[in-house]
Formats: C-alpha cells, sequence, structure tokens
C-alpha cells in the first residue's frame, strides 16, 4: 500500500513537472528561438523546415522526460512508415498528447490544430513558426490543408476535431475525408489506445490513474484513396470516404 502511494505521488509529481516543461519549452520557442530565426537570412519554407524540426525535437525529448519520469509507458509500431511526401495521416484522439506523439514521431510533419492555440501563449508561437494549419473556418481549413499536401508535407489530422469522450462511439467530421479526396498522395491512418485512460476530455492533469498508462500507437495499413474519387463529385466523396473512416477507426476502438 505504501509503495503504490508513493508511485502515485510521484506520478503526480512528473505529470505536473512535464506540463510545466511543456509550458517553458513552447515560451522559450515562441518568444525567442522562433523570433531570432526570422531574422536569420533564409528563405520562408526553410525557416518554417527549421522550426518544424525543432518541434518535433522539443516533442520527442517531452516524450522521453515522461516516460524516465514513470509517469507513462508508451510503444508506437510502424512509425518508419510516417513522414511520406503528402501523406495525409489521421488518428484518434483518446488523450491530450496524442499530437505530441505523432509530432514528436513524424519527421516534417504538418499539423491541423485548433484555432484557439493562436490565443495561447504556450502555443501561438510554435503553432505560427512551423506553420499548422487552423482548424476553423473549415473551408480556409480545407484550403490550408490541401496546400500543404499538395507541396509535399506530411500532415497530422484528428478527424475528431476535438478528444474522444470515453464510452461513445466515434464521430467524424468530414474535413478531414473532403481533404483526403482532394489532395492527398496517401493516406494512413495511426490506432491509439491508452490504458487506463487519462488526459481525456474534460479531465485536469493533476487527475491521474491508479497506475501508469500506456501509450499503444499502430499504424495501420494505407487506405486507398482512389474508390471514392472515382466518378464521384469531391462532396459525394468526401461523404463516403468519411463513413469508410468511421467503420475503420470503430473496429479498433477499445473504449466503446
Amino acid at each position: 500500500m505504501i509503495s503504490k502511494s508513493v508511485s502515485y505521488v510521484w506520478r503526480l509529481a512528473g505529470t505536473g513537472t512535464s506540463f510545466l516543461l511543456f509550458g517553458l519549452f513552447g515560451i522559450l520557442l515562441g518568444a525567442l528561438v522562433f523570433p531570432l530565426l526570422r531574422l536569420a537570412p533564409m528563405s520562408q519554407e526553410r525557416r518554417r523546415i527549421l522550426s518544424v524540426r525543432l518541434v518535433c525535437w522539443s516533442f520527442r525529448r517531452f516524450i522521453g522526460f515522461m516516460r524516465s519520469a514513470g509517469v507513462l509507458s508508451y510503444e508506437f509500431r510502424g512509425r518508419e512508415r510516417l513522414g511520406r511526401p503528402g501523406q495525409l495521416i489521421i488518428a484518434n484522439h483518446p488523450s491530450l498528447i496524442d499530437v505530441v506523439f505523432l509530432i514528436a514521431f513524424t519527421p516534417l510533419a504538418g499539423c491541423v490544430v485548433k484555432a484557439s492555440m493562436w490565443r495561447n501563449p504556450f502555443t501561438s508561437g510554435v503553432a505560427s513558426a512551423a506553420g499548422y494549419v487552423r482548424n476553423a473556418p473549415t473551408d480556409e481549413m480545407i484550403e490550408g490543408a490541401s496546400s500543404a499536401l499538395q507541396g509535399n508535407q506530411a500532415l497530422i489530422m484528428f478527424p475528431e476535431g476535438t478528444r474522444t469522450t470515453p464510452g461513445k462511439g466515434l464521430e467524424f467530421h468530414r474535413g478531414a475525408a473532403s481533404v483526403a479526396v482532394r489532395a492527398a498522395r496517401v493516406l494512413t491512418p495511426v490506432f491509439i489506445r491508452v490504458e487506463p485512460l487519462t488526459l481525456t476530455k474534460g479531465q485536469p492533469w493533476y487527475r491521474i490513474p491508479a497506475r501508469r498508462p500506456h501509450f499503444s500507437l499502430v499504424v495501420g495499413e494505407d487506405i486507398d484513396i482512389s474508390p471514392f474519387r472515382a466518378n464521384n463529385p469531391l462532396p459525394k466523396a468526401g461523404r463516403a470516404l468519411n463513413q469508410f473512416l468511421i467503420g475503420r477507426f470503430s473496429s479498433h476502438q477499445p473504449y466503446n
């Protein structure tokens, strides 16, 4: 009993420290490193690539710290297939730090993120420098995401638009499917599972589970988009692909 209590307190302290470090890294990058990059004599695209690499490196260190501190454990199968030019990566979203995992392990990844990130002092500098795409308004999101894919970026999207509500079925917005049929060269699903659940929607960071959570991320087989594009107008193709994706992810969803 004592050892379990000590473990819980240690993980709680480690979780708090992790979030503190995340905020400090965000401020350091946004307020110091990225402004200095803007002064460097280089093209805008070169500056974006350097910024994305810095974010990837920082997120990888952040995850490494959380694992070393005993806050979490993880496995990431098939990650070597992430980061291909024009690849749209879609994933379910059970936990707050899913996006951190995907950005950390996807080379030169762009990402569609909440517009509120530009109003957050811890994330606004990172989102702007890395050239991430705002998720609203929808028409501008689709245009920005399609342009990123057509520019040979790998792009990460969460079709749910927010974290999964435990106990409910998956609900996908059509935005990711619409982007896929318009511009993706490759469409790749990533199935994320967290046991026990932590950092879910509406859950504060300090409400940690009784035991250390384990994150399992599995890169699935690429999805052939051509049947959805064939002889279908874009809106109809997007709706059909979205329904297919809901079925594909629901079969891997352990929280229903």
